[in-house]
C-alpha cells in the first residue's frame, strides 16, 4: 500500500483511480485497508476544496414536499395558516424558530438546511 497526501486535483484524480481499482476488495485484505484510507483522504480533500453548502431553507422544504407528495395544506401543521405557508414558500416571510423545530420534528428536514441562508 502506497499512500500519500492529496495536495492537488491531480493527486485527487490518481486517488480516485486507485480507489476504483480497490473498491471491491474483501474485508480484512490490504486492499480493503487501502480503500478505507483512500476514502478518508479523498473526503478530507473534497470537503476542504469543494465544500457543499446546505440548500436554501425554502428549497429544502419544497424538496421534502416533492419527496413526500405534500401539499401547501399539509404544511399548515408546521408553519401555520395557508397565507403564512405561501409567504414562507415565496420568500416573503422568514422561518421562525418554532417553524424550524416543527419542520425538523415533523418532516425530518435537517436543522442545517432550515437555518441556512
Amino acid at each position: 500500500m502506497k499512500i500519500k497526501p492529496i495536495r492537488n486535483d491531480d493527486d485527487l484524480r490518481a486517488a480516485l483511480r486507485r480507489l476504483d481499482a480497490v473498491f471491491q476488495a474483501k474485508v480484512g485484505t490490504p486492499e480493503a485497508d487501502e480503500m478505507e484510507v483512500l476514502v478518508t483522504l479523498i473526503e478530507a480533500y473534497e470537503n476542504k476544496h469543494y465544500p457543499i453548502s446546505p440548500p436554501d431553507p425554502v428549497e429544502a422544504i419544497k424538496f421534502r414536499m416533492e419527496q413526500q407528495g405534500l401539499t401547501l395544506r399539509d404544511l399548515e401543521a408546521y408553519i401555520g395558516p395557508s397565507g403564512r405557508v405561501s409567504e414562507v414558500l415565496n420568500g416573503k416571510r422568514p422561518l421562525s424558530l418554532r417553524m424550524v423545530k416543527r419542520l425538523h420534528d415533523g418532516l425530518r428536514i435537517p436543522y442545517e438546511s432550515l437555518l441556512a441562508g
